[in-house]
């Protein structure tokens, strides 16, 4: 009966009933004011001014309700700031009846029992409300049992959780555990935190059969400890997806969960769902990731740690880089051979040593200066780093009998404006003229635009940017971006040594591009701001044009010519471009070489001009036929 009353009920007649009740309590309040403080025989001798004074007070009451809005704040949604305008409209009656009493009654009736008055209706707003709110729950969900769930990480992210699945039909959070000594005990957002030792506890005694990670930030590490500590128990173990992936996926929302791969967590692969076979490219292969310690480079050495190679060897010139990404992976897995080594590509004595004592079958080549303002400004520095580096770890390889070499290139190479891109494609030049003559390396590249989180994509600055409160820079209106997320694209890179064949330039499906305009005012949204702009000039943060960087394109591409071969995956294709001969590549090389060594700057971008003019680049704004 009620169910069907509840739901037969339009928005606008509940608005009604509600507004009808805060009157009702209003006049309430007002008449056991007058009882708790004047007394029946008081209000009997005074009865054609008390009556007055209800009226009076009663009606600005209901114009302040319905002026604000109160009545219209869903149930659901009925927190904070539905308390702030409650307590508001008991201000206000208040006021209005201190202004009858002295104006309009002579003090007839003293000035507590206004002020009295006014609390009372407080009280009984908020209590009617949550009275009614719990009700209607009741109705709706009808006997229905909730999931009990317990949230791993008392943190915003957990918050927010939580204050989400408060009104669900479906779930219903009981608890927190968190690992911070200064949450434990203390309750947030209705729910009591625990430590992890009582973990177990918690389990049997609100029979909960799911668990959900609510730390989207943690590594691979902290989650790994978490599902080991939780492999005991019946327990499903979801995780609230990372800003990037609510960022990327349209219509997601922070009280959606995904089950957690438990599988990649505890060191086992998965690549045969993708390509049977795949799994065995790399499992008992000493393999060697250059730029380990990077966004690119730590996600691969992650993936491939869940192929079992023999031996995982982790080079990087940052120590601290190097140190965290090792670090991670010993706690993920720590029976694994992981071994990191310090160390410049540019080093040609150096790489040789440490392939040729590790006895290393596979190179996926990471390790690049990727910022474009940053390398624009160090442009020689750029061109020794990613041009020499490439040729100098893929001739290592080549010499020594490397089974597979794989590059990590950009889309930024594609008729490339600045010095970053066009020492991208200078690399795919050196490794495809090196794939020409090679009997037993295979050589491939690899090529994709931004990832989502990466040290050099616009997600963490504008996350900075929106955490200081603004403003959010953005280069242009009009700017777009390929986007995927870091374990999609290396995924696929790893897919694609498995059917190189060699001087293979294979290029990532990257969908759409993303408009960055519309995916700063998304981030600002999904962090519970408003923009602010000409149609909102009240909004909490801007988001503020600064113009084009030198070297920076409004649109990337990801192939120089049009042609395009499909591949054993629908989202890896093989591009068909043209590449120097041994000759070209060896002169070109050699000037770039002797620009480096004279600290030339003109002389190395005339270089880069000259031979890349048979691909019909871009070098520096500037088109090489222009």
């Amino acid at each position: 009966m009620l169910y069907k009353l509840a739901i037969s009920l339009s928005r606008h007649q509940k608005q009604k009933i509600l507004l009808a009740i805060d009157g009702a309590l209003i006049a309430l309040s007002h008449v056991a004011a007058g009882v708790l403080l004047l007394g029946t025989d008081a209000i009997g001798a005074n009865m054609q001014a008390f009556l007055l004074s209800i009226a009076l007070v009663t009606c600005t009451g209901v114009a302040l309700i319905l002026l604000q809005g109160l009545h219209k704040i869903k149930l659901n949604a009925y927190q904070m700031q539905g308390v702030v305008e409650s307590a508001l409209v008991a201000c206000v009656m208040i006021g209005t009846g201190l202004f009858v009493s002295y104006v309009l009654l002579e003090m007839l009736f003293p000035p507590p029992l206004y002020v009295v008055m006014g609390m009372l209706f407080l009280i009984l707003s908020i209590s009617s409300r949550l009275l009614l709110r719990q009700v209607l729950l009741s109705v709706y969900r009808r006997g229905n049992a909730r999931l009990p769930i317990i949230i791993y990480g008392a943190g915003q992210t957990g918050q927010q959780l939580a204050t989400a699945l408060t009104v669900d039909d479906a779930v219903a959070p009981v608890a927190f555990v968190d690992d911070d000594l200064r949450l434990q005990g203390i309750t947030i957002a209705g729910l009591r935190t625990y430590s992890p030792a009582n973990l177990e506890n918690l389990i049997q005694r609100y029979q909960v059969k799911r668990v959900v990670l609510a730390m989207p930030s943690a590594n691979r590490a902290v989650q790994s400890s978490i599902i080991k500590r939780l492999a005991n128990t019946s327990c499903e173990v979801h995780a609230m997806p990372s800003f990037a992936d609510l960022v990327a996926t349209s219509g997601s929302s922070l009280a959606e969960t995904k089950p957690v791969d438990v599988n990649t967590l505890l060191g086992r692969a998965g690549f045969d769902a993708d390509l049977p076979g795949v799994y065995d490219t790399y499992r008992n292969r000493n393999i060697l990731i250059t730029g380990a310690g990077g966004s690119i480079g730590s996600e691969l050495s992650r993936q491939l740690l869940t192929c079992q190679p023999t031996k995982l060897v982790l080079l990087d010139h940052s120590e601290l880089a190097l140190f965290d990404t090792h670090r991670e992976l010993s706690a993920i897995m720590p029976e694994a051979t992981v071994i990191p080594v310090l160390g410049s590509v540019t080093e040609e004595s150096h790489m040789a040593d440490v392939m040729r004592s590790h006895k290393i079958d596979i190179v996926l080549h990471a390790a690049a200066y990727k910022h474009v303002p940053m390398v624009e400004q160090n442009a020689l520095e750029g061109i020794r780093n990613n041009v020499f580096g490439t040729r100098i770890v893929a001739s290592v390889a080549m010499r020594l009998g490397v089974e597979r070499f794989i590059l990590v290139s950009t889309d930024k190479a594609v008729r490339p404006s600045s010095i970053m891109g066009a020492s991208k494609r200078f690399a795919e030049l050196a490794v495809q003229d090196l794939a020409t003559r090679s009997t037993n390396t295979r050589f491939s590249m690899v090529r994709f635009g931004n990832v989502l989180g990466s040290s050099g994509s616009v997600i963490p600055l504008f996350q900075e940017q929106i955490a200081r409160g603004g403003p959010v820079t953005l280069t242009h209106q009009d700017v777009t971006r390929y986007f995927m997320t870091i374990p999609e694209a290396v995924r696929l890179v790893l897919l694609t040594g498995s059917f190189a064949r060699g001087g293979d330039v294979f290029v990532l499906d990257m969908g759409k591009p993303v408009p960055i305009y519309e995916l700063a005012r998304r981030m600002i949204e999904n962090a519970g701001h408003t923009v602010r702009d000409a149609e909102n000039p009240g909004g909490d943060i801007e988001i503020e044009v600064t113009g084009l960087r030198p070297g920076e394109k409004l649109h990337e591409e990801l192939l120089i010519g049009s042609d395009m071969l499909t591949t054993p995956h629908p989202k890896i294709l093989r591009a068909q471009e043209k590449h120097l001969s041994e000759i070209e590549m060896a002169n070109a090389l050699q000037s770039l070489r002797q620009a480096i060594d004279s600290r030339n700057v003109k002389q190395m971008e005339a270089t880069l001009h000259q031979w890349m003019e048979k691909s019909d680049m871009k070098v520096g704004g500037k088109s090489v036929n222009e």
